[in-house]
């Protein structure tokens, strides 16, 4: 199945519907392929230059040295919406780490450790260590 963001790049009649930023986006995935638009992110359109999100300056240069033939790909495309690409390093940003500890409702008592001891033997060993230290 295909995704929309190609379909919408390579239709004439979506510059309609859609504002020009939308049909820049649309039409640099389409332009790109599949496994090079998940490693870019289209950014903002300055005039009919698109600036493209890349990871480091490797991914850089190599797409720079491409830059002629995605933009025959995108007149292809959608004539008359892109003349220039500029490719610039933006590092992905990180999600911020999830509290993973289980919430404790005010509610809830805490369990005493010697009730989570399975075994009755080890949980009275447990219990006599916890009362002798606490004398």
């Amino acid at each position: 199945m295909e995704r929309a963001g190609n379909i919408l790049g390579k239709s004439k009649s979506a510059s309609k519907f859609l504002s020009r930023e939308d049909l820049a986006h649309a039409a640099w995935r389409a332009a790109a392929g599949k496994r090079l638009a998940s490693q870019t992110r289209p950014g903002v359109l300055c005039g009919q230059r698109l600036v493209v999100e890349v990871e480091d300056e490797v991914w850089s240069s190599q797409l720079s040295t491409l830059r002629p033939e995605f933009l025959r790909k995108i007149a292809a495309i959608q004539p008359g919406v892109l003349t220039d690409l500029e490719f610039r390093v933006v590092p992905r940003r990180r999600m911020p780490a999830r509290d993973e500890r289980p919430v404790r409702h005010a509610a809830q008592k805490p369990v005493p450790l010697s009730e989570r001891i399975e075994d009755p033997f080890l949980s009275r060993i447990y219990q006599a260590s916890r009362h002798r230290a606490l004398a």
